[in-house]
């Protein structure tokens, strides 16, 4: 498997790892420059050269996979039979460098609702690097027309055609997924908010509307929905930054998109 490839399967999987290139090379190497591991967290692929370079390099990415927020790395190793090595003498006779790029694991949003907002919404989060997902009830939402505007994405975009229960797709999104409620339908909305509530593996809950919607909302999830005050007050509503108040759906999804990218940027701190 090339790395390109592997980098791509620890993505699709969600699984952190780390892309160890080497970067330079003097001297005699059992690699040039540009070699390229990928190491996950049980498996590798590719190779640097073996040896004690390989084996350090594997360590020390496995650390940083175990890391909370690990940094890029560069790494020094001389080859001569007079270096105390940890896995074995390397005499070839050079020096290399090894840069150790760490790949976490991509955050999740999830936008119910791909009306006049949350195309808007989903052109501008597009442009992050996120596992997206689209998810409406409505199958004229997903033509291939109103989905041009995403071809050029960054995220990887994910699109949910569910035209009975919309809320169905909550158990099958990564955990962490933060959560944006706008669909068309008051009713939908409300059923996704109970549902989103009863998926405990959820990030953020946002939902959009006016507070007189949120009023009715509040009453039903604790009166029929039995949610405890604590509980519904995960849900964050209205989203968006308030200072912002402009109507046109452009100018919502704007605000929606940065109130979101604050509360990522606050995750990740």
């Amino acid at each position: 498997m090339t790395w390109v490839a592997a980098v791509a399967r620890l993505r699709a999987r969600r699984e952190p790892g780390v892309l160890v290139t080497v970067a330079t090379v003097r001297g005699h190497a059992p690699r040039d420059a540009g070699a390229k591991l990928v190491v996950g967290q049980s498996a590798t692929w590719g190779s640097i050269g073996g040896g004690n370079v390989e084996a350090v390099a594997i360590d020390r990415a496995r650390e940083m996979i175990a890391a909370s927020k690990p940094e890029p790395e560069l790494m020094d190793f001389a080859l001569n039979d007079k270096v105390t090595n940890q896995h074995g003498v390397q005499c070839c006779g050079g020096t290399v460098q090894v840069l150790l790029e760490p790949l976490p694991v991509v955050r999740a949003v999830a936008v119910f609702g791909i009306g006049h907002v949350g195309l808007e919404l989903a052109r501008i989060l597009a442009r992050q690097d996120l596992d997206l997902h689209l998810i409406d009830s409505r199958a004229d939402m997903f033509t291939e027309e109103r989905l041009d505007v995403l071809g050029d994405a960054v995220a990887q975009v994910h699109t949910h055609h569910t035209p009975l229960l919309p809320e169905e797709v909550l158990e099958e999104l990564p955990r962490g997924t933060h959560i944006l409620i706008m669909t068309h339908d008051h009713a939908e909305d409300a059923a996704l908010c109970d549902a989103a509530l009863r998926t405990p593996h959820l990030g953020s809950i946002g939902l959009i509307g006016s507070a007189a919607k949120w009023v009715r909302f509040r009453k039903r999830l604790a009166d029929e929905g039995g949610h405890d005050e604590a509980t519904i007050a995960r849900i964050k509503t209205p989203i968006g930054l308030a200072d912002i108040t402009g109507k046109e759906p452009a100018t919502i999804a704007v605000s929606v998109a940065a109130d979101l990218l604050r509360t990522l940027e606050t995750e990740e701190n």
